[in-house]
């Protein structure tokens, strides 16, 4: 099994005494090395760990030989119901035990989050792409905590086989999260890992045009209309609409977005993750039943509104149709926020596709991105008076 070098991570935090089992047996075969001893484990960790694979599709709480490795405590208050976090424990430990079974090196490895883990399982190349994908969309679907350990139970022998290892501490805290509010945060985490491009961030503040050139192309730049999946991905970006950018799994193979590896671990939901969010659902909803690409580069929103003009003045309502596309082409223009920008946006684009009229996804999602970013003030109005003139340009221009 690889190594890979992490921190021991077993030092508890404040509130837990003792290290969580996964840790000590970590630090039990580290200690053995670091002595210049044959590194293994130690006949206790090993005798747990045979606990663990009994506790494996059972109820938490009934394996009595699980106990002593349990280190969420249960009072005795008489309650029937066990508390969520010793119940995420119980299910944790009977992953890191498959997980350890029959590695002869830790596979707790502090840091590796599940996408992390996933996106090194699929570079290992023991599982295609898709398969790897398959497997992480379908744990993160999951309606339950027993569906997830389920989807986990045959996802880890796989990264064990691959030498690839997990955060269990990690694990554990997300899966006592599972039915909280804080689920948004641990999905958009594991995509967010998955998708890691490798590389570094753009600086804050840094504009587009000064990034080193070796981000993937956008998947609007990249859609093959004519390809047998087409289709499919587009259905699966159209599922995102009104959902909370990073936590729809489907999406996730779709974006490129880059970030600080902290920002990743953590979930974050950045500008540019939002922005990349809203233009996706817009292009599926813009690009489904063309046989063409609906990303036109230069075709701004001025520019695309304007050859709608264009098209109804030619139509029996002629002006009067003119004058309410440019009527709700200023309610887009003093867009207060990305969000009502965003809004303005959906509203048009049936319209655009109707008219297979296209749009430059590039410019959008930095449009959708600085619209309304203190750090650059005046991007907003640059936007507005080019979008603006474009419209007009458009519409005056002869056919």
């Amino acid at each position: 099994m690889t190594t890979t070098s992490s921190a021991s991570g077993s030092t508890p935090p404040a509130g837990r005494s003792r290290p969580f089992f996964w840790e000590e047996a970590a630090d039990d075969w580290r200690s053995a090395y670091e002595e210049g001893r044959r590194p293994e484990f130690s006949e206790y960790v090993a005798r747990s760990l045979r606990a663990l694979r009994e506790g494996v599709g059972r109820e938490a709480g009934t394996v009595p030989a699980m106990r002593s490795v349990h280190r969420v405590s249960l009072r005795d208050d008489g309650a029937d119901r066990l508390p969520d976090r010793y119940v995420a424990e119980h299910c944790t430990l009977t992953l890191f035990g498959l997980h350890q079974h029959t590695a002869s090196e830790p596979v707790h490895r502090p840091g590796v989050g599940l996408g992390t883990a996933c996106l090194l399982l699929r570079r290992s190349e023991a599982l295609t792409e898709a398969a790897v994908e398959r497997r992480l969309i379908a744990a993160a679907t999951a309606q339950d905590l027993h569906e997830l350990v389920q989807h986990l139970q045959r996802l880890v022998p796989l990264l064990q086989q691959a030498g690839v290892g997990l955060d269990y501490t990690r694990l554990f805290r997300e899966m006592t999260a599972w039915h909280g509010p804080d689920r948004d945060r641990v999905l958009r985490a594991w995509g967010l890992q998955y998708t890691d491009p490798g590389t570094p961030a753009p600086a804050e503040g840094q504009a587009d045009e000064e990034t080193d050139g070796h981000e993937r192309a956008p998947y609007w730049v990249t859609f093959e209309p004519g390809s047998p999946d087409a289709g499919a991905e587009l259905a699966a970006l159209r599922s995102g609409t009104g959902r909370e950018p990073g936590t729809v799994a489907s999406m996730w193979p779709f974006h490129r977005t880059r970030m600080a590896s902290e920002w990743r671990n953590k979930g974050s939901l950045t500008r540019d993750l939002a922005a990349e969010h809203t233009a996706l659902t817009l292009f599926a909803r813009h690009q489904q039943t063309h046989d063409r690409r609906m990303h036109v580069t230069a075709n701004s929103p001025g520019t695309a509104v304007g050859l709608l003009a264009r098209k109804a003045a030619t139509d029996s309502e002629g002006k009067a149709a003119t004058a309410a596309l440019e009527r709700r082409f200023g309610h887009l223009l003093t867009s207060a926020d990305a969000d009502e920008l965003a809004m303005h946006l959906r509203s048009f684009t049936p319209l655009l596709n109707r008219a297979g009229v296209g749009l430059d996804y590039d410019l959008l999602r930095t449009a959708l991105r600085t619209w309304d970013d203190p750090r650059r003030p005046h991007a907003v109005d640059r936007f507005r008076q080019r979008w603006d003139r474009d419209f007009h340009t458009t519409v005056t221009a002869s056919s």
